[in-house]
């Protein structure tokens, strides 16, 4: 039986484009590198594009895929990249057509062994998969304290597959020929409601929104004022990304 799409995000498909981190500049250039060419890149699960828009100058053509209408409808458009709704395990692309298969912060929700397939059947030979996830932001001790209660406290709300992406994805599956890239972290300069606008964006927000009708960020707010400072100053936050990056043969 199918797995059935788990829809965490289009509720705040607006925010994600809004409020999420970029992605390293340095992290196309070392993906295209490894791919056996450049002309086509399956960006599955796009989201807003944030990846699709990154590895875009890099290749002849992006496609960019999402389950999520509502994600879909949110995208920006971009020279090079097609946009369509489409599941991570049937994506509608030719068979050997594609050279990079990128997944941003999503493999975790796949039902992975039909994904795996899909890639197989997509990608021509020695075409490169690579997967990441960012976990906790950091900004200093004070920030960080409250932030770590705040995400402790929807614990109740987190979907399991969270576990995935607390471990960088360590365990999970990934039966392809390991390909090393550089450590990488990603980094932003926000002032306060755009980091608030940020944690709107996680699942269990979200879900804890809807099942109590009540927003989690209001009890976030005062506390996470009082040791940010000047809520107008632009402070450096830092997400350390995890990435699983394979060849096919």
């Amino acid at each position: 039986m199918d797995k059935p799409f788990k829809d965490h995000f289009s509720v705040a498909a607006g925010d994600y484009g809004r409020f999420r981190p970029g992605y390293p500049r340095e992290l196309p250039e070392h993906l295209a590198a490894a791919a056996p060419g450049r002309g086509r890149c399956w960006d599955c699960a796009t989201g807003s594009g944030q990846a699709a828009a990154l590895v875009a100058p890099w290749f002849d053509e992006v496609v960019a895929t999402d389950a999520s209408a509502e994600q879909i409808a949110h995208a920006v458009p971009l020279d090079g990249v097609r946009y369509a709704v489409a599941t991570a395990e049937q994506s509608g692309l030719p068979d050997a057509s594609v050279d990079l298969v990128t997944v941003a912060q999503a493999l975790h929700w796949f039902d992975l062994p039909r994904f795996y397939a899909e890639v197989r059947r997509v990608g021509r030979r020695g075409a490169v998969l690579a997967a990441w996830a960012y976990s906790l932001a950091t900004v200093d001790a004070a920030v960080d304290a409250v932030v770590n209660r705040f995400y402790e406290a929807l614990a109740p709300w987190w979907p399991p597959e969270r576990a995935l992406v607390e471990s960088g994805y360590a365990t999970l599956p990934f039966p392809f020929e390991p390909v090393s890239l550089p450590p990488l972290q990603m980094r932003a300069e926000w002032p306060l409601d755009h980091l608030l606008g940020y944690f709107g964006t996680w699942s269990a927000v979200n879900r804890c929104r809807r099942a109590t009708g009540s927003d989690p960020l209001v009890v976030l707010a005062g506390p996470l004022a009082a040791a940010w400072g000047d809520g107008a100053r632009r402070r450096t936050i830092r997400w350390p990304l995890h990435l699983r990056v394979g060849r096919l043969q």
